[in-house]
């Protein structure tokens, strides 16, 4: 019987009891996954998609924030190109301007320096003219005094005389131009 209730069965199908446990198993199973590891899995899941999506977020703001970057250090860079050709142009104007004042300051010294010498020429012409007067003075007295044939040791008489010479002198140079008077002649104390 045992044989032919072994045979009733069907083979495919197994024996009712099992299907029992396997389906309760399978609920406990199915309920603990639902309840536990679908949640966490969705869970990963969701922070793995939040991070992606911020990392690439982060990566555009931060490509954002370099782009910002890159125009402002161009900007920067343009602005400090624009202010060293301002220095630049700065500082020629101001080498031009010192430039200027050295040449005026230069051509200054020079007139100064000029007229001091100017100075100094007038001064040794004035002081070689005063010993000529004196020396040709003396040599005139001298001269006079053997013409005339008597002494011009008086002071008084002598300057006269010397004076009187080289105001003739002075008038003879100043009548022509060069320095000749065409024959006339020169008084001494009054003779010929």
């Amino acid at each position: 019987m045992e044989i032919l209730a072994a045979e009733s069965q069907n083979p495919l199908l197994p024996p009712i009891g099992e299907i029992v446990v396997g389906l309760i198993a399978f609920a406990i199973v199915f309920f603990v996954f639902a309840k536990f590891v679908a949640p966490r899995f969705e869970q990963v899941w969701r922070a793995r998609r939040e991070a992606i999506e911020g990392g690439i977020e982060r990566a555009e703001a931060m490509q954002a924030e370099a782009k910002a970057a890159l125009e402002q250090y161009r900007a920067q860079l343009a602005e400090a190109r624009t202010e060293a050709a301002q220095i630049r142009d700065q500082a020629r104007a101001e080498g031009q301007q010192i430039l200027e004042e050295l040449r005026a300051q230069a051509q200054q010294e020079s007139a100064r320096i000029v007229a001091r010498g100017e100075e100094q020429l007038t001064a040794s012409r004035q002081q070689v003219v005063n010993e000529l007067r004196g020396h040709i003075g003396q040599l005139a007295v001298d001269l006079a005094g053997r013409v005339v044939g008597e002494s011009l040791e008086d002071q008084a008489r002598r300057s006269g005389t010397v004076d009187r010479f080289l105001d003739q002198l002075d008038g003879m140079a100043a009548g022509s131009p060069d320095g000749r008077t065409g024959g006339s002649s020169v008084y001494v104390d009054g003779t010929r």
